[in-house]
């Protein structure tokens, strides 16, 4: 019985038995126990691993990253368990969301599957151990094989007005941890986060976030690390238009396109009236269309990591090609299971190959130079 057999037919089942939450909770402690016990992340990488390849790896923001398919923040949001998805084919990962103060997030149940949407809607409100205990955790880790990337928030507490503050706190105490870090200003679960996203808020709280960056890095005498903004699916053309103008100005090293969405168009589940961000298959082709819109409006200069519907190797190279770097993966891995990232390096490889290309690179934004 191979891998993805063996999730599909015994994981899956017991798993989709359980309560989303519960199941999560086990997936991140079980990965987090196992990899404490020597031979186990070796065993993992052999069964789940992917090979390197030097036409998938790519280097960028002065990071290597050794594959393009990352995966998205919300999984592990307290890095317990960087080991454990660092084995299983990840090029790189984002960790938390976390905040300053750790905060329990909103009330349960607050996630929910919707499997024939291949899809799950989430109002975990940033559930995190805070700051100080991720510093602790990564602090542990002895070796890290792939990027991590710190994705930052602000407590629910904190007034939109003093929201720099804590994104500055985020970055003064997780530096050191951080390969590059995560903007989050895009998340619907907590109250007027996404009104960050637009203007003078946007153009403060990156200014301050970029000053405390270059602040520790002059304390260390290194090179400043990179920092990405996190934007939501949801903006109009107008709004998406002024927003990456002021990040474009902002002079932060990416974008990450995108979180969840609140729409919920096209859906046949009953728990498509659940409050929250919903993430999977329906989100593909509006991140994809964002995606292609930020390339176009940057010609191309800022980097994009593409994140949104991602379950086949297909979708992966729709994101590339309108103008992605990277990708992230996150609902596919729970419907799919961690084979799916050997499945998606496999196909990928084949598709570049298709059309031509030697490297990775040479797909990224290939749609917009064929026009």
């Amino acid at each position: 019985m191979n891998e993805s057999v063996l999730y599909r037919h015994i994981g899956k089942p017991i798993f989709f038995k359980l309560s989303p939450e519960t199941a999560h909770h086990l997936v991140i402690d079980g990965l987090h126990t196992a990899s404490k016990v020597p031979g186990v992340t070796s065993l993992l990488k052999g069964m789940y691993g992917v090979p390197h390849t030097d036409d998938m790896a790519s280097d960028l923001f002065g990071i290597h990253f050794p594959s393009p398919i990352g995966l998205a923040a919300g999984l592990d949001k307290n890095a317990e368990a960087v080991a454990g998805f660092s084995a299983i084919g990840f090029g790189f990962m984002e960790v938390g969301t976390v905040t300053p103060k750790g905060q329990p997030g909103n009330e349960l149940p607050r996630l929910f599957r919707l499997p024939p949407d291949e899809a799950l809607i989430n109002r975990m409100g940033f559930n995190n151990l805070g700051a100080d205990k991720m510093a602790e955790t990564l602090g542990k880790l002895k070796h890290r094989s792939i990027p991590v990337a710190i994705n930052i928030g602000k407590n629910k507490v904190t007034p939109n007005e003093e929201a720099h503050l804590d994104y500055a706190k985020c970055v003064s105490t997780l530096y050191d941890h951080a390969d590059f870090f995560v903007v989050n200003i895009s998340s619907p679960n907590t109250p007027d986060l996404r009104k960050l996203q637009h203007g003078d808020e946007l153009s403060h709280l990156l200014r301050v976030v970029k000053q405390e960056i270059a602040t520790q890095a002059t304390k260390r005498n290194t090179k400043p690390k990179a920092v990405l903004v996190k934007i939501a699916p949801d903006m109009t053309d107008e709004e998406l238009s002024y927003t990456i103008q002021v990040i474009n100005q902002s002079g932060v090293s990416g974008v990450i396109a995108t979180n969840t969405t609140i729409s919920r168009e096209g859906l046949n589940h009953p728990s498509a009236q659940e409050m929250g961000g919903l993430s999977g298959k329906p989100l593909k082709e509006r991140s994809t269309q964002i995606i292609s819109s930020i390339y176009k409006q940057t010609a191309g200069k800022l980097p994009i990591i593409g994140s949104g519907g991602i379950f086949t190797a297909e979708d992966a190279y729709e994101k590339i090609r309108a103008g992605a770097s990277l990708v992230e993966i996150y609902t596919a891995l729970i419907y799919e299971g961690p084979e799916v990232n050997r499945k998606l390096h496999r196909e990928l490889r084949k598709l570049l190959q298709r059309d031509g290309f030697s490297h990775i690179s040479e797909a990224v934004g290939a749609d917009h130079h064929t026009l």
